[in-house]
């Protein structure tokens, strides 16, 4: 399954040529003009027996599908075609197309956590103030003209955003009342850049990750920025972080492929 508005490698000629190779002749094949049409196409997919879905794409797309195969024996494999790719950089999925093909075809699979959110599955991570805002600000077009650049610029215009009150509980019990800049939810650990968000994070251990920013400043997250300490497991004084088992709604994909 494609995304029409995005490019990888050699294009669709490429991908045709590495599945030839390997005996795919004639795979079946979708094309998508937008990723929220992606959970319909993926669905037919499995229902025609499909075992791998190749999924040409951002995060946008992958998150769709990866909701729509959710506790499936269906594996997505990734074909990263977009700005961010965070997915297939933790996942160490190469940003090469006929390796990240060969990835999906031979590599290993493994189970892959999972978290949900208004009813939909997500693999990467779930925000809610700063880093929402700053998501949705980098649109289509913004995210096509300048790249990663497009989130640097939509941060930078939210930084100085109002803070929420906000009850949070993990697994039952509270875990923080207060007002917040950002509260995250992570499967895996590291951010744009390669900036680790959540140390030790492990996309197949059980456990999501939670973070919650208290500082005014909503980029002052970092331990050098003098306004905020986080800590596993625990309150800190501007951000804290904890562990869930998943209580709020993880689940498992069922597999996912790593080279």
């Amino acid at each position: 399954m494609w995304h029409a508005g995005k490019s990888f490698g050699g294009g669709l000629a490429e991908l045709r040529e590495v599945l030839a190779r390997e005996g795919f002749t004639d795979p079946l094949r979708y094309e998508v003009a937008k990723s929220r049409k992606a959970p319909k196409y993926a669905r037919r997919a499995l229902t025609h027996g499909a075992e791998v879905i190749f999924v040409w794409g951002g995060d946008g797309m992958v998150q769709r599908c990866i909701d729509a195969v959710a506790r499936t024996e269906a594996v997505p494999a990734i074909l990263p075609a977009d700005t961010a790719n965070l997915l297939a950089a933790n996942l160490h999925v190469p940003a090469d197309l006929t390796q990240a093909v060969r990835v999906g075809l031979h590599g290993d699979r493994r189970p892959l956590d999972t978290g949900s959110v208004n009813g939909e599955h997500f693999a990467v991570m779930a925000g809610a103030g700063f880093d929402a805002r700053m998501i949705k600000q980098a649109d289509r077009g913004m995210k096509d003209r300048f790249g990663r650049a497009a989130y640097l610029y939509t941060g930078s215009r939210n930084l100085t955003a109002r803070r929420v009150k906000a009850v949070i509980e993990v697994d039952g019990r509270r875990f923080f009342k207060g007002r917040v800049s950002c509260v995250l939810a992570g499967n895996v650990g590291k951010i744009l850049g390669g900036v680790e968000a959540f140390h030790g994070a492990q996309p197949d251990d059980g456990l999501l990750e939670l973070g919650v920013v208290t500082a005014g400043n909503g980029g002052s997250v970092g331990p050098d920025a003098g306004t905020s300490h986080a800590g596993r497991g625990r309150e800190g004084h501007r951000s804290s972080m904890s562990r869930t088992a998943g209580s709020s709604g993880s689940g498992s994909t069922g597999s996912f492929l790593t080279s």
